[in-house]
């Protein structure tokens, strides 16, 4: 015989209803607000010489942890950097080594 499930009385007042569409996340931009790069088990390195500064990776990083200064870029935010990659994918130059987090 099956048993009834009961939602836990702290879970009774979320209800999937009252979730966003899709689960989209209103309050976007909120991520300088935690350090969450400790998450991380892939790092993006850069490699400076071989950049050109086309700022193909600053709009595409979810984090904002690209660094930018005088329209180039100076370096990542590695606090807040998850190492999610995009950043290595859309480089045409091939500028961001993908190393395992140590």
């Amino acid at each position: 015989m099956a048993t009834k499930k009961t939602t836990p009385s702290h879970l009774e007042e979320i209800l999937w209803k009252d979730a966003a569409p899709g689960g989209v996340i209103y309050e976007t931009g909120n991520a300088q607000k935690y350090k969450t790069g400790a998450w991380r088990s892939m790092k993006p390195i850069w490699n400076e010489e071989k950049c050109k500064h086309c700022m193909l990776c600053f709009p595409v990083c979810p984090d904002s942890s690209i660094l930018v200064k005088d329209q180039k870029m100076t370096g990542i935010d590695y606090d807040h950097c998850k190492g999610c990659g995009v950043c290595v994918e859309v480089c045409p130059f091939k500028v961001f080594d993908y190393v395992v987090e140590e």
